[in-house]
């Protein structure tokens, strides 16, 4: 049978031809007619009472048609604790929160209204970093009490304090691992909050039709997780609400959660339902709309002289900002996975989700493992350092293996793991381990540095997925999925999965690529490196479906038992004798016998897949599961500092991950490299500034530095691949990975370069300066 096989193979992305030519359209390239224009007010202040908003002025203006403030609804938000009030009403937590809403008949309108908003302030002391919240500068949620706690077994707030969330880990005999230590290190580390900075800021546009029915157009990774919390804040029906999203420009995690479909909804029910679009600005983007956690962490790591871990005490503190979103899950993600891929008998964590009056955190690319990661690969630096040894040599044997324990007691095997020792192996080999780790000459220094990673999904336990496979009349089918594109190839790759199952040409294979609630089967989001996953195991269901109907309609035609029938190249065919066949399209809608009568019908092709053996973490002692596994890797870099000026050039960039079976191996490769310049960008440059005030200094592009073109390193990519055997075709998420070790594997070469420890991001070439010399600032 003469097929093609699609998985394995780099099969160019669905949407490539439109996104080059500029024909792709995203949510905010539709402009009908009839729409009004929003234009967000928000605070200048990093913490205030709200004593006033006076939009006398602004409905004066010709043009405005309504300013919307927090009254029009005046009820919490939130994805796991509800803190967040949609537009601050008595009081801001942190600077460019929403205050109002402008609606106007053009963008100009809207944004000159704003401007006429008077909002008088009364300023609060500011917490302005994890040590303020510690100390109660000032309590930012007196009110945490009465919060809504939305999974009431993975968040538990500290009210009278600034702790929205506390996760305990408690993995065997501390006195004991303590015991049988003979080298004992200790690392801090402290890294500030960032931005996504997608190149698409985030927007909404809602309408109300004349019977009711909402209308929201978004650009958003959980379309149908909109809906539901729409429906709850509004106290709606559902199926009242239909939400719309085309490609997304970008996401990195930013656009995970409900915030601005709400104040959308809000504004175009202030002006009787007509359409309205709000676009953030870009300094809006960066300031309204929620970032990356921060993070301060405390490792202790106790180890034999050989160099074999036998305790961990881990402290993690997250800086969520004003509100917890993201933050409640992501300090439990990270509490799970907290030890990083190694495999430590005996553990203790804290991880804490800490108030503060920065912009809150929300999902950024990896769910908080970028952050945790760096704080324990440098504290693996420090431990090899300590102990004499090479550092790949130090992990190496301490790498988390099958029939070892995760840091919440579950056991692992090839399938649900991997292996991080052949991932290291092939590091060796790709990055030249074996030629040394610091080369010195005239005056500059070649170094190199390694970081481990690893995660699992931290999904809910219910997450399910679905997916629908319909026939045209010529043969080909139609995929229609739940799922968002964000630029991850996530379509191609699921038509790809389709295509093997029915051994046919994936050109043959439509993907529908907006996602339409009404219409599209429910995904749960878009999100955790899991829709390969989840959405194709669903795609592998329906496609087992539609084989049944497809043998049992071709048993009839060609007179046999469909037991004996095997589907491939567009055709249904006997096994025995593969001449003897009958096409897709000859019974996709029926089959005709000579004598014009017919049987069957349109074959419609449906399947599912929900989580399974998943476990929420005890609060005493952390054991439980929160994903079906884990995918491992290793990342380094290599660098080349100027020893007089501490000026640097990254030389290379490597990653080999486990991945189970590489889908598209291109296509992989890319989103690998275009995570290894995100985390290199975060690593060297990009931190959220803010003043005393909690107002931010580089809330724009001209001020908040991103790697630019032409800085990117050589990018050195290898795949590792055991096959996780729940997933389709042993394949395992790696979406976000590339980012996870980028930062850490930099702070460890610039550290081995500069011959001393840098526990901290953005690594400048003038903070490595002030390391480095300490209190001696003299000039360069």
């Amino acid at each position: 049978m003469d097929t093609t096989i699609a998985v394995g193979h780099s099969i160019p992305k669905k949407e490539s031809w439109d996104k080059v030519t500029g024909a792709a359209r995203y949510n905010t390239d539709f402009n009908e007619s009839g729409f009004l224009h929003a234009w967000l007010v928000t605070s200048l202040y990093g913490h205030a009472l709200i004593k006033s908003v006076d939009k006398s002025k602004a409905m004066a203006l010709p043009g405005v048609l309504a300013v919307v403030t927090g009254d029009a609804l005046p009820r919490l938000v939130g994805p796991s604790l509800e803190d967040r009030p949609p537009l601050a009403t008595d009081r801001v937590r942190y600077f460019g929160e929403p205050i109002a809403i402008v609606v106007a008949d053009s963008p100009a309108k809207a944004k000159e209204g704003a401007g006429l908003v008077t909002v008088e302030y009364e300023p609060l002391p500011t917490v302005n970093s994890i040590r303020d919240a510690q100390d109660k500068k000032a309590l930012l949620h007196e009110g945490m009490a009465t919060y809504r706690k939305l999974k009431p077994d993975e968040v538990f707030p500290q009210p009278g304090s600034n702790i929205a969330n506390h996760i305990k880990i408690r993995k065997g005999d501390m006195a004991k691992g303590w015991a049988e230590s003979q080298v004992i290190i200790e690392s801090v580390i402290n890294l500030p909050q960032s931005v996504h900075a997608a190149m698409e800021p985030r927007n909404a546009r809602a309408a109300i039709k004349p019977d009711g029915k909402i209308i929201i157009n978004t650009s958003t990774q959980g379309p149908h997780s909109v809906k539901e919390e729409l429906a709850h804040y509004f106290n709606l029906k559902e199926g009242q609400i239909v939400v719309h999203v085309p490609l997304v420009g970008g996401v990195f995690g930013g656009k995970a959660n409900t915030q601005l479909e709400i104040i959308a909804l809000m504004a175009t029910r202030a002006v009787q339902g007509r359409p309205v679009k709000l676009i953030e600005s870009r300094e809006q983007d960066f300031t309204s709309s929620p970032g990356q956690m921060g993070l301060q962490a405390r490792i202790k790591i106790g180890a034999d002289q050989a160099g074999y871990i036998k305790a961990m005490e881990i402290t993690y503190l997250v800086d969520t900002g004003g509100y917890t979103d993201n933050g409640t899950k992501m300090t439990r993600a990270i509490a799970g996975d907290c030890t990083g891929p190694y495999n430590v008998p005996n553990v203790h964590c804290d991880a804490y989700c800490v108030y503060t009056n920065h912009t809150y955190a929300t999902s950024f690319r990896s769910f908080g493992r970028i952050s945790y990661t760096f704080a324990i690969e440098r504290a693996m630096d420090k431990l090899a350092f300590a102990l004499g040894m090479d550092s790949l040599e130090v992990r190496l044997r301490n790498s988390i293996r099958p029939g070892h324990y995760t840091p919440t007691a579950v056991r692992l095997n090839y399938s649900n793991v991997g292996n991080l020792p052949a991932c290291l192996e092939r590091m060796k080999e790709l990055f030249n381990w074996e030629e040394g780790v610091r080369v010195e000459e005239n005056g500059k220094v070649r170094a190199k540095g390694l970081s481990c990673l690893w995660k699992t999904s931290s999904s809910p336990p219910t997450a399910s997925s679905g997916a629908i496979i319909t026939f045209n009349r010529d043969g080909s089918l139609n995929l229609n999925v739940g799922a968002v594109e964000i630029g991850m190839g996530t379509k191609t790759s699921l038509a790809q999965i389709l295509a093997e199952k029915l051994q046919m040409d994936v050109d043959k294979i439509n993907v529908i690529m907006e996602v339409n609630t009404e219409t599209s089967p429910t995904h749960w989001k878009t999100v955790a490196s899991m829709t390969n996953f989840m959405v194709g195991n669903a795609v592998l269901d329906a496609a087992e479906d539609l084989i049944k109907q497809l043998r049992q309609v071709a048993a009839t035609a060609l007179r046999c038992p469909p037991e004996v029938l095997a589907v491939g190249g567009g055709k249904v065919y006997m096994k025995a004798d593969p001449e003897m066949s009958v096409e897709f399209k000859n019974i996709a809608f029926g089959y005709e016998y000579t004598d014009g009568s017919a049987i069957g019908g349109e074959i419609i092709g449906r399947g599912n897949f929900i989580m399974h053996h998943l476990l929420p973490l005890d609060p005493e002692t952390g054991r439980g599961r929160l994903g079906p596994a884990w995918a491992v890797g290793v990342q380094a870099v290599e660098v080349e500092l100027d020893t007089s000026d501490y000026n640097y050039k990254i030389l290379k960039a490597a990653s080999v991950f486990d991945v189970g079976k590489v889908l598209n191996p291109k296509n992989a490769a890319g989103v690998t490299m275009g995570g290894m310049c995100m985390g290199l960008g975060y690593g060297s440059r990009e931190a959220n500034l803010c003043d005393s005030g909690g107002v931010r200094m580089n809330p724009q592009l001209r001020t908040y530095h991103l790697i630019r073109f032409g800085e990117n390193p050589q990018y050195l990519v290898g795949f590792v691949e055991t096959p996780q055997v729940d997933a389709p075709y042993g394949m395992r998420g790696i979406g976000e990975y590339g980012i996870f070790g980028m930062p850490a594997a930099l702070a460890n070469a610039l550290s081995a370069a500069a011959e001393t420890n840098l526990d901290f991001t953005p690594l400048t070439p003038e903070a490595i300066w002030k390391t480095k010399r300490g209190d001696n600032h003299d000039s360069l």
